[in-house]
């Protein structure tokens, strides 16, 4: 992964954007990694992945929970405000 200070990135932001479509690009300020910049396509499929991996992480627990026994009533006797 290539690496540009932040400074580097500002000034040079036109090679950034070409660089940042063909790999991720990290950026730095103070010795220390303050970002990584990818494309809009690499962006848009890390949303999905993980969108994906919250619905399967979801339906897991509404399966669990629904074998033990939880229904919606229980939940929301669960869920009262009791104070």
């Amino acid at each position: 992964m290539q690496t540009y200070t932040a400074n580097e990135a500002k000034t040079r932001f036109g090679e950034f954007l070409d660089r940042v479509q063909r790999e991720p690009v990290r950026v730095m300020r103070h010795d220390r990694v303050v970002g990584v910049m990818v494309s809009a396509e690499d962006y848009e499929a890390m949303r999905a992945f993980y969108a994906d991996r919250l619905r399967k992480t979801l339906r897991e627990s509404a399966d669990h929970a629904a074998a033990a026994g939880l229904t919606e009533e229980k939940l929301a006797k669960l869920l009262e405000d009791e104070s």
